[in-house]
């Protein structure tokens, strides 16, 4: 047992032990019950009240009388009972007929591959893409020199879309087994910060290491992990998947998780051809804005700005248009890079992506515009062809793999440029100057154009009409949703189990992890494990 004491507030001239200290003081403990006591969580408060800025933190302790942290948290407000970051599943009794299969290797089928081969299920995972070492190399040779791999990309591969962005893993769920994903990433190869830190992130330089770790894992407890070997079909009868197809040939199966990732249009063809049901979803379309690091941490930081103390500057901005859409910030990046992210021939795609230190000039983020089903229509592929039309369009207008930019100003005043802009853009594959309205409806471009007048009025770097749109960033979540129940699995097939963010649970490497776990556990809780 042990208690988080939350609240607490650290200056910025105080190190650690300061807010250990604090925390003790406010139980009233004496240090002769403390058997453990270090920071849990910290995170910043740059709003600068009173004129400065302090870290706000929680604190671990645990004392050697269980009785008295309860009574603790019964009195002391902003005191609660640690959770367990362990996994405790309940083992059923159904005999597997056929393997557990897993297709896909992003954040949500890792960590489902890695659950379930730890407990005795040795699943065999299916992956398009390839391992991180040929990946890398793929993804870097199609930024220097324009030739893609449609199965080898930024969003297809060994650790998912996630391994070429920021690595963050930030969540809004509340989930006790986000405690059990860090821990695992931070075993895995990840720096130890992303345990205590509100807003951790691993960093693209260093995802590469830690999910070929996780994946070494997998294969110690038995199970089977296959690059370049995508799901190519499935074989349907009776309610439940019998088998799956790969050019491996027909592997019979227990189970089948479905954690294809957000782009994986092929995979959901497959489904929709064998009867599983699928839904249209909200997601977003919109741009990357880039503004010198440095100008993003004098808004945000004043003249507290370049201080060491303080970690990259990064920021969440959202506002809601006079006809009530959603215009928001998402995927910041600082001290990253616009990358080119298509995975079909013939589209223009963005990301945004950070190494660990975030240490370069400019600073990123997606400016995202919220659609529906009532924009696009409700067929379930309606999201995806809406999407493509606009990844289409940016390849038209320009040559190649270069993407649609202009300066904040030229868009506003409907006069596209790049001249005059305060930044250099990132973008490997270049940039052109094109009027972002060519792109994207009217509904998205004047939202856009509201939101980036709001945001000004929010950020003072929002207000440079210097900083550079790059479009389009069309693939910030799935605009798919595979129907599950409560017991996790399609109404189609009563084995086969939808997982993660391609499916429609997710939205980020967190929540992919988590969902993947929680899958892993739905079909422990069925199956025996393999003998």
């Amino acid at each position: 047992m042990a208690i988080i004491v939350q609240n607490i507030m650290l200056p910025l001239t105080e190190d650690a032990g300061w807010a250990i200290s604090a925390a003790v003081k406010k139980c009233g403990l004496k240090h002769g019950e403390i058997a453990a006591a270090d920071i849990h969580k910290i995170s910043l408060d740059a709003r600068k009240r009173g004129g400065e800025i302090h870290f706000v933190c929680s604190v671990y302790i645990e004392t050697a009388d269980p009785k008295r942290e309860t009574e603790l948290c019964k009195r002391v407000s902003d005191c609660r009972l640690a959770v367990s970051a362990g996994i405790e599943p309940v083992f059923g009794s159904e005999k597997q007929r056929g393997r557990v299969v897993v297709a896909g290797f992003g954040p949500a089928g890792m960590f489902a591959a890695l659950v379930l081969a730890k407990y005795g299920y040795r699943p065999l995972v299916l992956e398009k893409g390839a391992d991180a070492d040929k990946r890398r190399e793929l993804v870097e040779r199609f930024w220097q020199t324009g030739e893609l791999d449609e199965s080898s990309n930024v969003q297809f591969g060994e650790g998912g879309a996630g391994t070429f962005s920021d690595g963050k893993l930030t969540t809004r769920i509340s989930d006790p087994r986000c405690r059990f994903v860090l821990e695992t990433f931070a075993q895995s190869g990840a720096d130890s910060s992303i345990l205590t830190k509100a807003k951790p992130h691993i960093g693209t330089d260093v995802l590469c290491k830690v999910v070929k770790n996780i994946r070494r894992e997998v294969i110690a407890h038995g199970g089977e992990v296959c690059f370049e070997t995508p799901l190519t079909g499935l074989d349907v009868s009776d309610g439940r998947v019998k088998a799956v197809k790969s050019h491996r040939g027909d592997e019979e199966c227990a189970a089948v998780v479905i954690a294809c990732g957000h782009s994986a249009g092929e995979t959901f063809g497959l489904l929709g051809g064998c009867g599983v049901a699928l839904e249209p979803k909200p997601f977003s379309v919109g741009v990357r804005i880039e503004h010198l690091r440095e100008d993003v941490e004098k808004s945000l930081y004043g003249k507290y700005a370049g201080d060491p103390r303080l970690p990259a500057a990064e920021y969440q901005l959202s506002h809601h248009t006079a006809q009530g859409r959603g215009v928001y910030t998402f995927c910041m990046c600082p001290g990253g890079t616009v990358v080119a992210a298509a995975s079909e021939r013939g589209g223009v795609v963005t990301n945004g992506m950070s190494e660990f230190a975030r240490g370069g000039r400019n600073s990123n983020a997606a400016v995202a515009v919220s659609v529906s089903p009532a924009d696009f229509g409700s067929g379930a592929f309606d999201g995806f062809d809406f999407a493509k039309r606009i990844e289409k369009a940016a390849f038209a207008a320009g040559s190649g793999y270069a993407a649609p930019a202009t300066t904040v100003k030229g868009f506003l005043d409907g006069k596209p440029t790049l001249s005059g802009a305060s930044v250099e853009p990132t973008y490997a594959r270049g940039v052109f100057a094109c009027e972002l309205r060519q792109l994207f409806p009217e509904f998205v471009t004047d939202s856009l154009a509201e939101g980036l007048n709001a945001f000004g009025r929010k950020m003072r770097c929002y207000g440079d009409g210097g900083a550079i749109l790059t479009a389009p960033e069309t693939r910030t979540s799935s605009p798919i949703r595979i129907p599950r129940g409560g017991s996790g699995v399609t109404e189609s097939a009563d084995n086969l189990y939808p997982c993660g963010e391609g499916a429609g649970y997710a939205g980020g490497i967190m929540s992919a992890a988590v969902d993947g776990v929680n899958t892993a556990l739905a079909i422990m809780a069925r199956f025996a494990p393999a003998n």
